[in-house]
């Protein structure tokens, strides 16, 4: 026995070494997989999905071609038979919770006289692709359809279900698509952790700086300013001018510095950003964590960092002025719409009466208007999730990563008002770009083609290192 002993655990070994050899790889070649990322990334550019008017429908027939022509099933939703949701489900062994990656399929929409590539040409230029939606947001949806192609082709397996949806209506229209799923659908998405867009990879003269994990977002909503007065001949000037007292309201609701509030993700962000940044501007960013500093720090924000400024406050921006028929008549109302974005604690009703007392001007009505509200929550930071992106932004990036609350409103606000942990990622983009107008929603959108394979090889990584049965 003592000696048949070493020659079975040597036998034991040499067939483990065998199996080894013969198994399949679980890391995609992603070099060879280029050509096939970057074929349907243009095919999607190239398909007109601006919200509105709304038609996702070309999409998602695409996306559910490829997707089951691997075997990867596929489940449709829709309001409207041409904007519909698509979820496909790769199955896990049931020992963790689900994860979601998300990305949605439709743009906003464009003036094509704008543009001099076309906005869905898909063109190539420079290192370049350019078109409508090539940061917001079909990265993510290529990324999505890649990520389950390539957990399916090498069988990974899988310690939770995948899942992958490909959402309508994102950009204004939620009650077709994530709304939708959230109200009527939960139990095809309901996962521990989702992923979806609202993060991103700064970049500085081609140098990657940092990037950001957005964990929450602001509330968006509209406020109307609708100011009454008396009509008249203009050529006799009257104190009720309704268009008088509306410029003046404006022009407080400008000058209005609201209350400052910080929670975990912008007091973190800001203690992070004072470690990488030069030093007069680190002590800015300290600075915002103290009460008696930080008023005059949001001075200085708002007239030279209106990106931080929005991070400290709910913020107010008139955006639409209506009032008049003709220019001899004094008009008997005028109204103002102003966007408004509510930090996450922040409650409704008083934010609105703030603003009353801002406009403090009884010839106005001051009320919310008609506009998508989105539910509000907060991701922890303390996550295996939070800290997969992180370890990920360090293995691809080589740069730090920053929690943020995101200024604008994405899908995940809903999902996070039910209790999944959401995590906003994105591809690395210039910063100089948004002052030449090639930022999303411009009129010369575009990405860095380098880039968006690295973003979704950094998506494949957070992913994997969820999911794969360990």
């Amino acid at each position: 026995m003592h000696h048949r002993t070493p020659l079975l655990a040597l036998a034991l070994v040499a067939a483990a070494v065998s199996l080894s050899a013969q198994a399949p790889a679980r890391t995609p070649d992603w070099t060879s997989l280029e050509p096939d990322t970057l074929a349907h990334f243009q095919a999607m550019v190239r398909m007109d999905t601006s919200d509105p008017p709304g038609n996702e429908l070309p999409l998602v027939n695409y996306l559910q071609q490829a997707l089951e022509k691997e075997g990867i099933p596929v489940q449709l939703f829709s309001v409207l038979p041409n904007r519909p949701n698509l979820v496909a489900r790769l199955k896990g062994n049931g020992s963790k919770r689900p994860i979601l990656i998300m990305g949605h399929t439709d743009t906003v929409n464009v003036d094509p006289t704008k543009w001099t590539h076309g906005p869905f040409s898909a063109d190539r230029d420079g290192g370049h692709i350019y078109g409508r939606g090539t940061l917001d947001n079909k990265p993510s949806v290529v990324a999505g359809l890649m990520i389950m192609l390539q957990l399916k082709r090498l069988n990974v397996p899988l310690d939770r279900d995948v899942i992958f949806l490909a959402e309508a209506g994102e950009e204004g229209n939620t009650r077709y698509g994530i709304d939708f799923m959230v109200k009527q659908h939960f139990d095809a998405i309901d996962a521990e952790y989702c992923l979806a867009e609202g993060g991103g990879v700064s970049r500085v003269a081609g140098q990657v700086r940092n990037a950001t994990i957005q964990t929450t977002e602001k509330n968006p909503r509209a406020i109307e300013l609708i100011s009454r007065g008396v009509s008249g001949h203009a050529s006799r000037p009257l104190e009720s001018n309704a268009i008088v007292h509306l410029g003046g309201a404006v022009e407080r609701i400008g000058n209005w510095q609201p209350p400052i509030t910080l929670n975990e993700t912008t007091g973190s962000y800001f203690r992070r950003l004072a470690q990488i940044a030069p030093p007069e501007a680190a002590q800015r960013y300290r600075d915002v964590l103290d009460p008696a500093k930080v008023q005059a720090v949001d001075k200085y924000f708002r007239a030279n960092e209106p990106q931080h400024s929005a991070l400290l406050h709910m913020t107010l921006s008139p955006t639409i002025i209506e009032g008049g028929m003709r220019i001899n008549v004094i008009p008997s109302e005028a109204k103002a719409t102003i966007d408004i974005r509510i930090m996450p604690d922040d409650d409704p009703a008083v934010a609105l009466e703030m603003v009353r007392k801002v406009v403090n001007d009884p010839a106005i009505t001051v009320q919310y208007s008609a506009r998508d509200p989105r539910p509000i929550g907060i991701s922890r930071l303390g996550t295996e999730a939070y800290q997969a992106i992180e370890a990920a932004v360090t293995r691809h990036y080589n740069a730090p990563a920053l929690p943020a609350m995101g200024t604008g409103g994405t899908d995940m606000s809903y999902l996070r008002a039910k209790g999944v942990q959401c995590y906003g990622i994105g591809p690395a983009t210039d910063v100089e770009d948004t002052g030449k107008g090639f930022a999303a929603h411009s009129d010369q959108e575009r990405i860095l083609e380098s880039e968006l394979q690295r973003f979704v090889r950094y998506h494949w990584d957070i992913v994997s290192d969820l999911a794969r049965t360990r």
